[in-house]
């Protein structure tokens, strides 16, 4: 291991000697700067240091071929420089090429981690598939910016896309860092996807069917190619629960005696109990059913809960006249009539399973225009004008 002052000139002249198959010649002016020389004629720049546990450590710089002496003279200086500031930067290269891809990462890790308690875990494999492994899926996590998640977070919504639907991309991009951080996997140590800024959602919405239009949706559902829609809508509309709760409950959670749905795991995380109303156990009667099968409303095909009723709503809407109303508006329907027919707000707050109030409130001006129309119905029967 002979020490030199190693300069271009030297770098072109020196040859490895005759019985060895390499030798390396140390720098005099930096420090752990190394020549390596080799029988085969090959030449490569290291620098050697110790890291702070005392361990000596190797780091390839780069060969003659692609550098140059001053360069490769340059990274050693910059290279010491960090080491004697306490860095490995030996350690952190080899971490570097450690670091996985985000599709790596949603296979391995995300997707075991969800797929025992994510309650939408088919919509969410659906939407990493559809859209956000396409746009990100093959870049390492270290290469992941908060510009690269805000791209493709507004591509979505310029795709014509729901602005609740694009949020998701940025929202599940957090959600893989947060894990990625508490595994300790490399390249998570920033989360890229906190500063993205997510479009602002008025899910406030408020839209109810009339009686006229709830009979042109019973009328279409008739013909549905869809032999369930005809029962799930009808009992969305006289429950008033969220799609999932029915389309996931089981029969031995059904009381028909009691009149009573029992839900393990609402939306809350909490169990609850929703009452039936004497239409509703009558059509629960009517269901359709298969040995073996636990479901109350399966799909026939799979005997499993759909996934999604998608295209049998959206033709027996577009049939009705209805395309603008979403399923969820069934549920805003039957609160709507709740209020409407008198029923105090806690009440139906407890219907709903809403744990807040205020959610429920929402409704509340609704029982104002029943009010409303009392009154002028009590003037008009009065008669005349004053």
């Amino acid at each position: 291991m002979p020490n030199t002052n190693l300069s271009a000139a030297f770098v072109a002249s020196a040859v490895c000697p005759e019985g060895r198959s390499k030798i390396d010649y140390y720098d005099n002016a930096t420090t752990g700067f190394v020549l390596e020389v080799r029988q085969t004629g090959g030449k490569t720049y290291y620098l050697r240091y110790r890291d702070v546990h005392g361990k000596q450590r190797q780091l390839k710089i780069g060969d003659t071929k692609s550098l140059t002496y001053d360069k490769a003279r340059q990274a050693a200086q910059r290279l010491r420089s960090r080491v004697v500031l306490g860095e490995n930067p030996a350690e952190e290269r080899k971490t570097l090429r450690t670091i996985p891809t985000l599709l790596e990462v949603v296979e391995q890790r995300y997707i075991p981690n969800i797929q025992q308690h994510r309650r939408n875990y088919s919509s969410t494999l659906s939407f990493l598939y559809k859209h956000l492994l396409p746009a990100l899926g093959g870049l390492h996590l270290d290469e992941v910016t908060p510009e690269k998640i805000a791209e493709a977070h507004q591509a979505l919504r310029d795709k014509g896309y729901a602005l609740a639907t694009a949020n998701r991309l940025p929202i599940f991009m957090k959600t893989i860092y947060n894990l990625c951080r508490r595994q300790r996997v490399p390249g998570s140590t920033i989360n890229p996807a906190n500063s993205v800024q997510m479009f602002q959602v008025n899910n406030a919405r408020e839209r109810y069917l009339t009686p006229e239009e709830i009979q042109r949706l019973r009328e279409a559902l008739e013909v549905s190619e869809n032999p369930q829609i005809k029962f799930v809508v009808p009992l969305l509309l006289l429950l008033g629960c969220r799609k999932r709760e029915l389309l996931d409950a089981r029969w031995e959670h059904v009381d028909l005696d009691r009149r009573n749905l029992y839900v393990p795991l609402s939306k809350s995380g909490k169990p609850r109990n929703i009452p039936l109303s004497m239409q509703a156990v009558e059509m629960i009667r009517q269901l359709p059913r298969w040995e073996g099968c636990p479901y109350v409303i399966p799909n026939p095909t799979t005997l499993k809960p759909y996934v999604s009723l998608y295209v049998a709503w959206h033709n027996a809407r577009k049939r009705a006249g209805l395309e603008e109303v979403r399923i969820h508006d069934l549920r805003h329907t039957a609160a709507s009539m709740l209020v409407q027919s008198n029923v105090p707000i806690y009440t139906v707050s407890k219907i709903l399973g809403h744990t807040q109030l205020k959610t429920t409130e929402r409704y509340s001006h609704l029982a104002d225009d029943t009010l409303l129309a009392a009154a002028d119905t009590a003037a008009t029967a009065m008669g005349g004008t004053w």
